[in-house]
């Protein structure tokens, strides 16, 4: 199993969302988050005056999958997620040793 984690721009959450649907992913965790990568932050001008805003806000998303769906799930955020524009974001794939349903004690890909 994998979990994978991205970080995209929040307008692409909606898009990402509706990709994955199709690849059998039934769940995931969505949070809402600040962060900087390269690009830094940016300015804004508010009332006349300038301000830098070194933390962007951004989307964090898990899902977790099988084995075999993993690449097909990176594939599909990076896809949707892209708008070639520098703060697109990042995602980590993350190898997960066991997962537990609480409601059932169903554990591993049955509790996915």
């Amino acid at each position: 199993m994998k979990l994978i984690m991205a970080v995209i721009k929040p307008s692409k959450l909606d898009d990402v969302r509706g990709a994955l649907s199709p690849l059998g992913v039934t769940g995931m965790t969505v949070s809402e988050v600040k962060g900087f990568g390269r690009q830094g932050g940016h300015t804004e001008i508010y009332r006349g005056a300038e301000y830098e805003i070194h933390f962007v806000p951004k989307i964090k998303i898990e899902v977790a999958v099988m084995d075999d769906v993993a690449e097909n799930v990176v594939a599909a955020i990076r896809e949707n997620a892209n708008t070639g524009k520098i703060g697109d974001g990042k995602i980590f794939v993350f190898d997960v040793a066991e997962a537990v349903r609480i409601r059932t004690g169903e554990t591993d890909g049955d509790a996915l």
